[in-house]
């Protein structure tokens, strides 16, 4: 199933099972999320969802209350501002995935197929264990 061909009943039974109440704003801030190609910040979401008259405090108290529940990662690359991606149903203790931020244009993406090698795996975890991987350069767009 693609992510824009999710029914609203299972994203309704996904923000219930996680033991919240599916209000439409809820259900409309999982619906972008599981269809964003990319982390999304507050003002991103609440930009959108404005157009359905939620105002910016009920937008970012639903992205914490789905972050606190499993439903969404939160996450801040060094630049202060938070982002919000949807986890892929079933996955709530999966690793977060790396991504790239462009110094220039801020720009973020996803890199779901960079993963450490063995041996830096065997090396990190001599420190601790590893949780987020942020790669910093200059997107295709801004060079």
């Amino acid at each position: 199933m693609s992510k824009s061909s999710e029914s609203i009943e299972a994203i309704k039974q996904a923000i219930r099972d996680a033991g919240l109440r599916a209000t439409p704003a809820r259900i409309a801030t999982l619906m972008m999320l599981r269809d964003a190609s990319a982390p999304l910040t507050h003002a991103n979401v609440a930009d959108h969802l404005a157009a359905n008259g939620v105002d910016k405090a009920t937008a970012f108290r639903n992205l914490n209350d789905m972050a606190d529940a499993g439903l969404l990662r939160r996450t801040e690359l060094g630049d202060h501002v938070w982002r919000f991606e949807a986890i892929a149903e079933g996955a709530h203790n999966q690793s977060a995935h790396p991504h790239f931020l462009c110094v220039d244009c801020g720009t973020v993406s996803c890199l779901d197929d960079v993963k450490l090698t063995a041996g830096s795996q065997r090396v990190s975890d001599k420190f601790g264990e590893v949780t987020e991987i942020l790669l910093r350069g200059h997107c295709n767009d801004c060079l």
